[in-house]
């Protein structure tokens, strides 16, 4: 047999062990806050260059709605029925940027299963 042999797989250790879970459980702390801090967030969006303007909350509702009375034509309500859908469809693609964005600057873009 050669001088030195087999020695088996490298050893993990206890210290790294351990500290890979600090790491780990870091990272899920920074995650939850970062799940917090999109969960209170509220997202703006405008359309018909601002005429109806909504806020869309972390957790997806609808906070309110602006509508400028310019906006309002009684014999065109498909146009602010689109100008409204429009807006939230808006401030929803935003939130959804703004928590991916979020949640990649802890993660490295990692999806984590918690």
């Amino acid at each position: 047999m050669a001088k030195g042999g087999f020695h088996g797989a490298p050893s993990m250790g206890g210290g790294n062990m351990g500290q890979l879970l600090q790491q780990a459980q870091k990272m899920q702390r920074e995650v939850e806050r970062v799940q917090e801090e999109v969960k209170n967030a509220v997202i703006e969006a405008t359309s018909g260059g601002g005429v109806v303007k909504v806020a869309l909350g972390g957790d997806h509702l609808l906070k309110s709605i602006t509508i400028d009375p310019q906006a309002v034509d009684p014999t065109d309500v498909e146009m602010l029925q689109d100008l409204i859908a429009a807006a939230f469809n808006e401030a929803s693609r935003k939130l959804e940027e703004f928590s991916s964005s979020r949640m990649n600057e802890v993660t490295g873009g990692v999806r984590m299963p918690f």
